[in-house]
């Protein structure tokens, strides 16, 4: 058997940050596109933002059916990777009128800006191949 201490919590790698610069409309003192500070989540977070971007609908003969939003899913796994800006920060999103990280998320960005960081926060925390790459694997 091998050393399970390799596992321990204390002994794991650190979450992965990076920056990232989502747009070149944000622009420092001197200039310069500012980055954004990402960072990767736990399966927990994940399964928590998966939750939240979950309904419940009454479907035929009174039947419970549970949908998941992928646009809200996504969403907020970007707000959960986002370390900088601070999407929370009250005077930020009144900058923007909206209320909620989900909200000045997709206020802030153009809609290509917002789908390259959804993709770079995919890419972080592991999902680096699309769907049909992973199906073509599934079939071979």
């Amino acid at each position: 058997m091998s050393d399970l201490s390799a596992f321990f919590a204390q002994n794991a790698a650190a979450d992965s940050t990076e920056e990232f610069i989502v747009s070149d409309r944000f622009k420092g003192k001197d200039g310069l596109p500012i980055s954004w500070q990402l960072r990767s989540i736990s399966a927990a977070e994940d399964e928590e933002c998966r939750k939240a971007a979950t309904k419940r609908n009454k479907g035929k003969g009174g039947q419970t059916v549970t949908e998941i939003s992928t646009e809200e899913y996504l969403a907020k796994v970007a707000v959960a990777c986002i370390v900088y800006p601070n999407l929370k920060d009250a005077e930020l999103q009144k900058s923007y009128g909206v209320i909620g990280a989900d909200s000045l998320l997709r206020k802030m960005l153009l809609a290509g800006e917002y789908v390259g960081l959804v993709q770079k926060v995919q890419e972080l925390n592991g999902y680096d191949k699309d769907m049909s790459e992973l199906v073509d694997e599934v079939k071979n």
